[in-house]
């Protein structure tokens, strides 16, 4: 029986963001893959978010996503575009990059981080024990870890296998997708719920909505047809379609994202409608919230406690999400009061605070974690500072690629707690200024902190005032006791 420290079950974008982010610090973890391949659906997702351009920054890998991809501004709310590009990030945009690219791309950094992805792997049955879960495979198989982490979508056999409840809203939509040549073009733009456009290599993108909810397991070239007749009275000669998929409203979050030895991210914890482009950008960033807690426990460094606050932290950003994209759907339903909300909203937007507010939502610039009252900086994303040394000026984001937290001091060093422990365990200690930049989307200019300590995922878990035992307390929930 193959044995490893942690079995991540789906290798799309969230579980091949958590087997990276488990490899840096040295976790042993292997991918199963029902698929035998990537996904060629363009419209799974088409880009990133600005927060996740910057979660993959800090790992050092940003630049291959950039190159494949076009500069764009946030997608909207429900349909109604919002622009960033006054925020203090570098990346005051969002990048257009489907996720038919995006997934090959992330595959190539496993590739070079030696993670094993095994495809046509589908998983029938899991055993937790004290110590180990047995995962069953459909062929007959069996692979025992510490812990599982199903990453395997909406459909998640491992929430499922775990008995954990998924609670929401059944559709009440379904549309029909895909990637098609016609032989007229159409008026591209919104209309039918959803929309046509241009798509990948000249082919035309289409998004219509459909006049039932009941599933199509195969949807046809025959139901996209009456799809734009039903819509526009002419199939503009539709043919030769590249992938077709249907989708759903169906709003859905489990009640939890543990249960014992199995933990749950991405689509298998949320589903709901791909409205603003939240869904990749979410499961990524519950990767990066998971993956370095998980390491910690597996390790022994941190007591298994420590796993209940990726449930605690990551919960509440999800159900946010489904907030708003019941909102956005409220928002695409096509008749007069509709329209006329969404002229009113259309106005509101333009506005700075409502333009930000949403903006930062959308973007994942905003995402606070309830750490505890404090500074403004206090349980968010630190910003990328340019940081002078002794030596060198060097971005903050560039110490954070092996995933490994700083205890960042900005003023002259002063006497601290010992922390020998916490560096032996791969706390880097940095003393440097910073020059400006304490700047955060959505609340602007925050007074200048003296001293931060940052956890592995980019997040703010202490701020310097004059109490050191807080910062002993912050080193120890976090890295674990000093002991």
């Amino acid at each position: 029986m193959d044995e490893y420290q942690v079995v991540v079950v789906g290798a799309g974008p969230t579980g091949m963001m958590l087997a990276a982010e488990l490899t840096l610090v040295g976790i042993d973890v292997v991918v199963l893959e029902r698929r035998e391949t990537f996904s060629l659906e363009s419209a799974r997702s088409k880009g990133l978010h600005a927060r996740t351009l910057e979660v993959l920054d800090q790992r050092g890998v940003v630049e291959r996503f950039l190159e494949a991809g076009t500069a764009a501004q946030v997608q909207g709310f429900g349909g109604i575009r919002l622009d960033i590009i006054d925020f203090p990030t570098r990346y005051n945009h969002g990048l257009a990059l489907p996720q038919s690219q995006f997934e090959p791309l992330l595959a190539e950094w496993l590739d070079e981080l030696d993670v094993r992805i095994l495809r046509g792997r589908e998983v029938t049955g899991i055993s937790q024990a004290d110590t180990s879960v047995a995962v069953s495979l459909a062929d007959a198989t069996t692979i025992r870890a510490q812990y599982v982490v199903g990453c395997d979508g909406g459909r998640s056999t491992i929430r499922k296998l775990a008995g954990i409840d998924f609670v929401g809203w059944d559709a009440s939509t379904r549309w029909i997708t895909g990637e098609v040549e016609m032989e007229r073009t159409p008026e591209f733009g919104l209309r039918g719920g959803g929309g046509i456009g241009p798509a990948q290599d000249g082919r035309i993108g289409v998004t219509l909505t459909l006049p039932t909810v009941e599933d199509i397991n195969e949807p046809t070239l025959e139901d996209l047809r009456e799809a734009l007749i039903r819509v526009d009275g002419n199939d503009y000669g539709v043919h030769s379609p590249h992938w077709l998929s249907t989708f759903t409203d169906t709003t859905r979050q489990a009640t939890t994202y543990r249960k014992g030895r199995v933990l749950i991210a991405g689509d298998a914890a949320h589903v709901h409608a791909p409205l603003g482009g939240q869904g990749l950008n979410i499961g990524v960033q519950d990767a990066v919230n998971l993956g370095w807690k998980l390491a910690q426990v597996i390790t022994g460094t941190s007591p298994e406690e420590l796993l209940d606050t990726y449930t605690a932290e990551r919960h509440p950003v999800a159900a946010r999400v489904l907030q708003n994209t019941m909102a956005q759907r409220a928002l695409t339903a096509g008749d007069d009061r509709t329209t006329a909300l969404r002229a009113i909203l259309s106005e509101t937007i333009t506005m700075d605070e409502p333009r930000k507010h949403l903006a930062g939502m959308i973007s994942g610039l905003d995402v606070t974690y309830d750490l505890g009252e404090g500074h403004p900086l206090l349980g968010r994303r630190i910003p990328d500072l340019d940081l002078h040394t002794e030596t060198e000026t060097i971005r903050l984001y560039s110490l954070l690629h092996n995933a490994r937290p700083i205890l960042l001091n900005l003023e002259p060093a002063d006497t601290r707690i010992d922390l020998t422990a916490w560096i032996e365990r791969g706390l880097q200690y940095i003393d440097a200024i910073v020059s400006d930049g304490w700047e955060l989307p959505v609340i602007g200019d925050v007074p200048p902190p003296s001293a931060v300590f940052i956890r592995p995922d980019g997040h703010v878990a202490w701020v310097e005032n004059s109490n050191n035992d807080d910062l002993k307390q912050a080193l120890t929930t976090w890295l674990g006791p000093p002991g």
